[in-house]
């Protein structure tokens, strides 16, 4: 450090940084930028705040942690060697089989110690190591809150409040002279405590049923349930302080106990190495890639069905927001998927932008514009549109079924749905993933147990350590469940193929997108101009369809099977469907004709000529709404039909019935009776329905929900560094005294009053001698502050400064000015 001097507080030592430090901390810990403080002591107060500590702490390593946690049980400041023997033991064996990892532990520890320095949870030189209090209080054992180390208070917390006389009984039952007061009794308990010998030879004369008390008790929770009359082995330990009372039926394992029992280890298993990640299997690494490849094309597929599932307006919204079960239900058996990936694949696209509410008063979930968009992009270029959505989305389908806080259900594309860890824990999966050689899946097991060491507080934890909540059990934690949806999701998109990751999805993590999609294009089929026709009259498409092909099959035909090769029947609803489309017969018989590969089979001609000939033979008008034909002979077949008594027709004319129902219905209704009835506007025209239509307003894409501040550039860290220190030379100036004027009697570090003729002499002085002042500024909203400047030119009623606090030349009118004094010679820079 930059001084001989040890740093008394927190804010000098964040005082005694570099800048490169200073900003480390900053970067590390960005919500200390919200505001920036305006000096160092305010930045100290606020890195020691309950909710930025608890950040800070959720931010840290597994190691990192035990080693704040040691900490927070050893002696307030301790030395380098106490913290590294509460980690690696006294070097006595305990009687435990344990690994040797002290070795580890020592070449750790610098590296851990200095990020918890970094992040200003710990200060001070190596003999005197403070934990900020903050985290003390947070870390150490209290009855409400055990210690995650299963240690619990120290004598002189435990025998707090105990009467003088207890304490006397005790010292004689372990054979320690009497004492004049507690202070020295209590003193005289924990040399015993803490004295290796002694306390061995105090052991060596305990019941074994004793000692089995204290080995259920060493590793915590160090508290115990006793009975008015105990047992003679607890009374035995109670008479010795070896059991101290808590309340009239709890007794607690004092801590110095604890430690000589657990040869002196805070933790019963110190984990300084992060696990390494195994490996399940190795494959061949273009394997991976094609199968991941057709995975992606597959999740393509997928998409693209669902907007055209949703393409005439999709499922209605909730009042509450998002999809109902029902409808879930329906689309997951449109997709043929299950339910949870059907929520996958439609949070995807909304995430993606694809899908959105459409607005109105009716509200629904439609296509957005930028659908079409989407589907005009090669193929390549969709599929990392999706997984670049997939990778920074905070919304997380895996929730949905579940329930929230208050006991409601939470539904695909509700509002309940965002967790702010998802982005960061799909990264770091994916990181994980890379770190392995190409090829090589992953065991999930030891990924997560890898996951929980590198963020032990977050999703779960935490509540132990810092009161947040309870402790869920392994592998129930939020973090956790992210990682496993994550591989789920990983595989169903396609960023991994057979459980590793594909040299596509490296390249997106690695490069960007059109790096992604430069590996992906050559491993996906090319779209095919043709399909092959039968005789059954079904369409057999080889591979994916060019999307003018795909769209008009679409309407043409109805699918029937998919896999390598998508199968589409013919039927007579289809076809009409397309000639409601407002094709013609011919129209229908050039398109096959121009995309098979096989001639057009006879059956099918005929069918849609058929068809064809009668579409349009009835006319479906408003009346509420009649129905019009030629010939006489199909509406008296229509009127003796028993199907028809619900439509309620009656003849207005030889070639016109009216019916009370609506012309949609009347239209669908004769649809189901085998007739091809067409709809006609109020002049006679034949209407067209277009499918596709409807889209929302233009729509963004959700925005993802950030995990606390982000983090800060180079640029806004730099001057967040100079703000800080020239605010603190601002606050910690030392100004001259004036001996001839009151306002010497000012407190120190307070700012004088002047009056405008002396501002302006002090001001006009300084710029002649090119010094330094301190002054008083009130800007025109009213805020008060303090500054350092050097004058550079007084006139017109203004002064033109440099500005240490701003770094920076700014011009202050001097009616603005409340006062200002000369700096010392020692307080200058």
């Amino acid at each position: 450090m930059g001084t001989t001097t040890p740093p008394r507080t927190l804010a000098e030592a964040l005082r005694a940084r570099g800048d490169e430090s200073l900003a480390g901390l900053l970067r590390a810990r960005p919500d200390l930028l919200n505001p920036v403080p305006n000096d160092i002591t305010q930045l100290a107060t606020r890195a020691g705040t309950r909710a930025s500590v608890v950040r800070a702490l959720e931010h840290l390593d597994r190691f990192a942690l035990q080693t704040a946690e040691a900490l927070a049980v050893a002696p307030d400041p301790a030395p380098y060697g106490t913290l590294l023997s509460l980690l690696t033991g006294d070097g006595l064996d305990d009687g435990e089989q344990r690994d040797d990892a002290g070795a580890a532990v020592t070449a750790a520890l610098p590296g851990a110690l200095a990020t918890l320095r970094e992040q200003a949870l710990v200060w001070g030189e190596d003999d005197r190591l403070r934990l900020v209090r903050t985290a003390r209080e947070l870390l150490a054992p209290s009855p409400q809150h055990p210690s995650p180390t299963g240690l619990g208070p120290t004598v002189a917390e435990a025998t707090a409040g105990m009467s003088p006389g207890r304490l006397q009984e005790i010292l004689a039952a372990t054979g320690l002279p009497a004492t004049h007061d507690p202070v020295s009794a209590v003193a005289a308990l924990s040399s015993l405590f803490t004295d290796r010998t002694r306390m061995a030879e105090l052991l060596d004369t305990a019941p074994v049923e004793a000692l089995s008390v204290l080995d259920r008790l060493v590793w915590g929770p160090p508290y115990g349930e006793v009975t008015p009359n105990p047992t003679p082995p607890v009374k035995w330990l109670r008479d010795r302080g070896l059991l101290l009372p808590v309340s009239t039926r709890t007794v607690v394992l004092p801590r110095e106990a604890a430690l000589h029992l657990r040869a002196g280890r805070a933790h019963r298993v110190p984990e300084p190495v992060p696990p390494a990640v195994a490996a399940a299997a190795e494959r061949d690494p273009q394997a991976v890639d094609r199968a991941a490849a057709g995975q992606a094309f597959t999740a393509l597929a997928t998409v693209e069905e669902l907007l055209k599932l949703w393409n005439g307006g999709g499922p209605a919204i909730l009042r509450a927001g998002g999809l109902s079960v029902r409808e879930l239900k329906r689309t997951a058996n449109a997709l043929d998927v299950t339910e949870p990936i059907a929520a996958f694949w439609i949070e995807l696209a909304y995430g993606a932008g694809l899908l959105a509410s459409d607005g109105e008063t009716d509200e629904r979930y439609a296509p957005t514009p930028a659908s079409d968009e989407w589907l005009d992009l090669p193929a390549e270029d969709r599929w990392t549109h999706l997984a670049t959505a997939w990778l920074a989305a905070t919304r997380t389908p895996g929730l949905v079924g579940g329930q929230d806080a208050k006991g409601r259900a939470l539904s695909a594309l509700g509002p309940e749905l965002d967790r702010s860890a998802a982005p960061d824990v799909r990264r770091r999966v994916l990181a994980l993933f890379a770190e392995l050689p190409p090829g090589t899946a992953p065991d999930a097991e030891t990924l997560l147990r890898r996951l929980r060491w590198e963020r032990p507080l977050r999703g779960g934890p935490a509540a132990a350590a810092t009161g947040q909540g309870p402790a869920p059990t392994e592998g129930t934690d939020l973090r956790s469940r992210l990682a496993l949806w994550t591989l789920n999701e990983a595989e169903l998109l396609g960023i991994t193929g057979r459980g590793a990751l594909s040299a596509q999805a490296r390249a997106l993590l690695a490069e960007g997108e059109k790096a992604a999609a430069a590996r992906l294009a050559p491993l996906l089929p090319d779209p095919l101009d043709h399909v092959l026709l039968q005789a059954d009259l079904t369409a057999v498409a080889p591979g994916p369809l060019e999307r003018p092909l795909a769209d008009m099959l679409s309407v043409l035909a109805d699918v029937e099977s998919k896999g390598g090769a998508t199968v589409y029947r013919f039927t007579p609803g289809s076809v009409r469907r397309a000639l409601d489309a407002g094709q013609a017969a011919t129209d229908l018989h050039a398109f096959l004709a121009a995309h098979s590969r096989t001639p057009v089979p006879q059956p099918l001609s005929y069918l849609i000529d058929d068809v064809a000939r009668r579409h349009g033979h009835l006319r479906i008008g408003a009346a509420a709404a009649y129905v019009r034909c030629d010939d006489e002979a199909v509406l008296n077949e229509i009127l003796a039909d028993r199907r028809s008594t619900g439509l309620r027709l009656r003849r207005l004319a030889p070639t016109v019935l009216a019916s009370r129902s609506d012309p949609g219905s009347l239209l669908e209704a004769l649809r189901d009776m085998g007739y091809a009835p067409a709809a006609e506007s109020a002049d006679g025209d034949v209407l067209i329905t277009r499918a596709g239509a409807r889209r929302t307003p233009p729509r963004t894409p959700p925005v993802p929900v950030p995990e606390g501040p982000p983090v800060p550039d180079d640029t806004l860290l730099g001057a967040a560094v100079r703000a800080i220190r020239a605010g603190d030379t601002a606050a910690t100036a030392v100004r001259k005294e004036p001996a001839d004027t009151p306002s010497s009697n000012a407190p120190s570090g307070t700012l004088p009053r002047t009056t405008p003729a002396e501002t302006l002499a002090t001001v006009q002085a300084a710029a002649m001698t090119g010094s330094t002042v301190w002054i008083g500024y009130v800007n025109a909203d009213g805020a008060a502050s303090q500054r350092v400047i050097a004058p550079v030119r007084v006139e017109g009623g203004f002064v033109t400064a440099y500005d240490h606090t701003a770094d920076e030349v700014r011009t202050y009118p001097l009616h603005r000015i409340t006062g200002v004094a000369e700096l010392a010679e020692d307080g200058k820079g």
